[in-house]
């Protein structure tokens, strides 16, 4: 790392806290490195992770935990987020709740020796659900607190950082100038490290400064500083010397920039978010993108802003501060209100080119034209769309807040429903929800009621995605009001499909099939491709409810409806084929269905589910060995993606397959773990048949008091199957009804 000096103490400190050459536990598994502000707490973090890289045969992850930004700082919830996406969990899979986002993380890390670098924290609270948990990792916090709580509760271990000795502060001034001022004064250099505190990141500033003037005598730079000083010393009332010399070194340094660079430097400090594109900064300051990255390189010049990445750009949180109160100071409400009125703008037309290339089929919304100033990105493909919006992610949130804040309804419900398309295939369930009230609340400010649609609308798939099925039903049906107020037919239609997923999820049968049936009556009479979803989604209802003719009639209608437009093979209508072939006792057929699904899987998201139907199929003809196989292969991809619910249900497989086998005492333990995560994820029907499955077990084993027990299992699986009235319900029902009764129930 450039002009990072000495610190040999520190990092012996750091180098102790590691494993022993042999490789035994290491001494501790949290370090806090606590020091002021600008004092070099990353930098001395990040030159030792480097170091030490090799000692962490898994890798390294590292957040800006942001805990001190003029802006929101990083929660827990969005660093786990942040963390299981580098662990190349689907977004899809990485759960809402932070307690299982937490257990999946830790899960992740239980076997791995990593570091993981928490930069920037604000409070033990922030960090204590990002520790792993496991003795092989290694935490490395920084804060400007002392975080004693990790210190007392968790067995930190804390490492103050202070500012650099005046040797160092001089070695670091010569190492950014050298090439540049081979000759400065080592008294003169010693007061510029004094005017500056010895603190790293204003002696990075001003070295820069005396480096890019190499001709300009140290003398006249460091009167320039100590004017600036002087004038800073009287306008503040702030008795902390180090704040004030960090002050004094950026007024000195921005007030030497050029006009225009200068200008864009505090347009700079009214952007929303942490980190921005090129493009964001064009906006701002209503300037071509060529001229932009013109500017934007005299800053990184100055030291006053970094460059992380192709076109993305990020402040020091002092630094950003700082762009923000000149901006404050030298903008007219006017021109703050022009700046970001361009950026949120150039926000919304690029997601809406993200949309063009990731869901295209999204129904668009119609957008004004943007304003003077703004120039949109365009992308070449899906994948670059997808790679911006993951990089702008915590930037969009903050843009929809800034919308609201601003009092721009219109802007502020446009935008998150433009980026649905987004959220749709990332499923990032905190910003998606977070976003999705903001703009249902500016829609409805604004009495835009095609907008509140469209963000009810959205609100309802969010929800039924994360298994909230009450809060999924709510939005869809206030939805619904509104699609039919304004008779907007396919959107309608689009609506009642969400609706019959959740009355589906639901076991409500029947309701589930009046709102597919409309949807597909109203598809139908709009000659809409989009038939395909209602009818497969009709074939799983009448298959759930125990109807076979019904489920067959639907699957093959489907099939031949999709094949007459010319789209590629669909695997789900296989896959509910193969469930009604199995329970019909042609288990060969049902197999070699389900094995057609899997060969044509577009996803690990379809392959792990449609595993647990070749398991099944597996079971029934025999090939108990393979159907093992194939349910822990499913429960291993659920696993990663962090689908606890169909996880269970492979378990449940492994668990009616060990007991095909005769294994009855390793049934039972997975029968165990099966309700046990049925019982946690308030699914009363799974829940039942892993009890039944478990209470056979038990009873088969001939295990003492297993008798007793797989009654007590019964009696509650009868508790969980009291809301349910179709006719697999009613069956199941009346098999544990006959066991309690005394009479073994077929198949024990």
């Amino acid at each position: 790392m450039r002009g990072f000096v000495n610190r040999e103490e520190e990092l012996a400190e750091l180098d102790a806290v590691l494993t022993t050459e042999d490789g035994r536990s290491l001494v501790v598994s949290v370090c806090v490195i606590a020091g002021t502000a600008g004092v070099g707490k990353t930098s001395l973090a990040v030159r030792w992770a480097h170091q030490v890289r090799e000692r962490f045969p898994d890798g390294q992850l590292y957040v800006n935990l942001r805990g001190y930004d003029p802006g929101r700082p990083v929660t827990a919830d969005e660093a786990l987020y942040q963390f299981l996406s580098a662990l190349h969990v689907p977004s899809q899979a990485i759960p809402a709740d932070r307690d299982a986002r937490a257990a999946l993380y830790r899960s992740y890390l239980a076997d791995r020796r990593m570091l993981v670098v928490l930069d920037n924290a604000n409070s033990a609270s922030q960090v204590r659900p990002l520790l792993p948990g496991s003795v092989g990792s290694l935490v490395v916090v920084t804060s400007r607190s002392r975080l004693s709580g990790l210190v007392v509760r968790d067995g930190a271990r804390r490492i103050t950082l202070g500012t650099l000795a005046e040797p160092e502060a001089v070695a670091l001034l010569r190492v950014v100038t050298a090439g540049y001022r081979a000759h400065d004064d080592q008294e003169r250099l010693e007061e510029l490290a004094r005017l500056c505190a010895r603190l790293p990141l204003a002696l990075r500033i001003a070295a820069e400064r005396a480096a890019s003037h190499p001709h300009m005598r140290l003398e006249d730079l460091i009167a320039a500083l100590r004017d600036e000083s002087a004038l800073w010393s009287a306008l503040s009332a702030d008795d902390d010397e180090e704040a004030d010399a960090m002050a004094t070194v950026f007024a000195w340094s921005y007030r030497a920039l050029p006009q225009e660079a200068a200008e864009l430097f505090r347009a700079l400090g009214l952007h929303p978010g942490p980190a921005f594109h090129t493009g964001a900064a064009a906006a701002l300051a209503g300037v071509s993108l060529q001229r932009a990255r013109h500017l934007l390189d005299v800053l990184e010049g100055a030291h006053l802003l970094d460059q992380t990445g192709p076109e993305r750009h990020e402040f020091h949180d002092l630094l950003r501060a700082y762009a923000g109160d000149q901006a404050q100071q030298e903008m007219t409400r006017e021109e703050r209100a022009a700046a970001l009125r361009r950026v949120l703008e150039w926000y919304l037309h690029t997601a809406r080119a993200a949309q063009e290339r990731i869901n295209a089929q999204v129904p668009r919304i119609p957008l004004d034209d943007p304003v003077e100033g703004v120039t949109p990105l365009s992308f070449e493909n899906r994948d670059e769309a997808a790679r911006w919006y993951q990089e702008e992610r915590p930037a969009l949130l903050a843009a929809v807040r800034a919308a609201e804040e601003a009092g721009w309804d219109r802007l502020a419900w446009q935008l998150p429903a433009v980026l649905r398309a987004m959220l749709m295939r990332f499923n990032p369930f905190d910003d998606w929800l977070a976003m999705g009230e903001i703009g249902l609340r500016a829609a409805r400010r604004e009495g835009d009621r095609g907008g509140e649609a469209e963000l009810l609308d959205s609100l309802g798939l969010a929800h039924l995605r994360s298994h909230r099925l009450d809060e999924a039903a709510e939005h869809f049906e206030a939805c619904l009001v509104i699609r039919r107020e304004l008779g907007d037919r396919l959107r309608e239609a689009l609506t009642l499909n969400g609706l019959g997923l959740v009355l589906t999820r639901q076991r409500g049968f029947d309701a589930a099939t009046e709102m597919f049936g409309q949807a597909l009556t109203l598809l139908e009479e709009l000659g809409s491709e989009r038939v395909i979803t209602p009818l497969e989604n009709l074939a799983t209802v009448h298959y759930e409810q125990g109807d076979l003719d019904r489920a067959e009639s639907r699957v093959r209608e489907a099939v031949e409806r999709h094949a007459a437009t010319g789209g590629e093979p669909r695997g789900n209508p296989l896959r509910i084929l193969s469930a009604v072939q199995r329970e019909r006792g042609d288990a060969g057929e049902a197999q070699r269905t389900i094995e057609n699904a899997l060969a044509i899987a577009s996803s690990t998201v379809a392959e792990g589910y449609w595993l647990l139907d070749l398991g099944a199929a597996q079971r029934a003809n025999g090939l108990t060995d393979e159907a093992l196989v194939s349910y822990q292969r499913s429960a291993v991809i659920h696993r990663r993606l962090g689908d606890r619910s169909r996880e269970a249900r492979a378990w449940q497989g492994v668990g009616e397959t060990y007991r095909a086998m005769g294994r009855f005492e390793e049934a039972a333990d997975f029968h165990r773990t099966a309700a046990r995560a049925q019982r946690e994820l308030g699914d009363r029907w799974q829940l039942a048949l892993a009890l039944d499955g478990l209470a056979r077990a038990l009873l088969a084993s001939e295990e003492r008091e297993g008798e007793e027990a797989a009654r007590e299992h019964w009696r509650e699986a009868l508790r969980a199957l009291e809301p349910f009235d179709d006719a697999r319900a009613a069956r199941l029902r009346e098999t544990v009804r006959a066991a309690l009764e005394g009479r073994r129930p077929e198949g024990a």
